[in-house]
């Protein structure tokens, strides 16, 4: 596995924690940070490449800083 591949399965692991921790369903954050659900379900598989925009829109409907979900 190469390093962009675990970088984005660390991601969508916090991004899950985050999101779970909080009770929301991936509807809910998808409709929160303004992104369809499946959106929401291929980041946190590690499947899609997000860019840096919508790390914003997950740390904000998530509450949390950018700096919590890419450390």
């Amino acid at each position: 596995m190469g390093t962009t591949s675990r970088t984005l399965l660390r991601f969508g692991d916090k991004v899950r924690a985050e999101r779970m921790r909080r009770g929301f369903s991936q509807e809910e954050l998808g409709a929160r940070a303004g992104v369809h659900r499946t959106y929401v379900g291929m980041i946190e598989r590690g499947e899609k490449n997000i860019t840096l925009l919508n790390i914003e829109k997950f740390a904000r409907a998530l509450g949390v800083r950018i700096s919590s979900l890419v450390d």
